[in-house]
């Protein structure tokens, strides 16, 4: 049985506590005497939990319950992607794989919340005619693409999917330059596949929806399998 650290205490206290993120933690000298621990105890604890934004050191004003977000995830992850030149390609793959699996074990979700009026379908359609005139104009569309998807799972009220499917699009879309992975010479259907998954969702149809999630990955992967190829 793994033995408990002073960070493993600090998690415990903010649990105890209901804590928010936002709030206030208790002070050094608070923490070690409610702890049992010493002052560098509870300093090497801090730098460990703040790496993973479970806390937030202010310095001057305090430390601070953190925002909990997956920036430690997707900075481990692209990380990794680039770690070995044998198997970045590889684990580029595997997150790209991840991507799809998401967007299609959620496609019922999606879709139900969607179709009921959940989505933000004036953004949307904003976010996919952004999409298709950077396309033509050959040129690149990320933050709209990251906006698209964020928005469109807001719309099922998981806060946890939203940030998983925005994490892993920052994961692989970080990794690509560093590879140097030329855009797919045919994005346009990417950008306008995003509108075809709008439209099957607000239709309320789930197979739509799924066709048109894999038609949107295609340009990708198949870039993908050409520089494994050449590789």
């Amino acid at each position: 049985m793994r033995r408990s650290t002073t960070a493993d205490q600090i998690k415990q206290l903010i649990l105890t506590r209901d804590l928010k993120p936002g709030d206030l933690l208790p002070t050094e000298a608070e923490l070690c005497e409610t702890l049992g621990v010493s002052r560098s105890s509870v300093r090497e604890a801090m730098r460990t939990l703040a790496t993973l934004d479970i806390v937030e050191v202010r310095y001057g004003h305090g430390t601070f319950v953190g925002g909990m977000s997956l920036d430690p995830m997707v900075e481990a992850l692209v990380f990794r992607g680039v770690l070995s030149p044998d198997g970045s390609m590889e684990a580029l793959r595997e997150v790209v794989e991840v991507r799809v699996a998401l967007d299609l074990a959620l496609a019922d979700l999606v879709v139900a919340r969607a179709s009921a009026g959940g989505a933000d379908a004036d953004a949307l359609r904003s976010l996919v005619a952004e999409m298709v005139r950077r396309a033509d104009r050959g040129e690149s569309f990320l933050e709209a693409d990251r906006a698209f998807h964020t928005t469109l799972f807001a719309a099922t009220g998981n806060r946890l999917a939203e940030q998983l499917v925005g994490a892993f699009w920052d994961v692989h879309t970080a990794v690509i330059p560093l590879l140097e992975i030329p855009m797919p010479d045919d994005i346009r259907q990417t950008a306008v596949a995003h509108g075809e998954m709008l439209d099957a969702a607000l239709a309320g149809d789930v197979e739509a929806y799924r066709k048109a999630v894999i038609s949107h990955y295609e340009p990708l992967q198949r870039s993908l399998a050409a520089e494994a190829t050449r590789g």
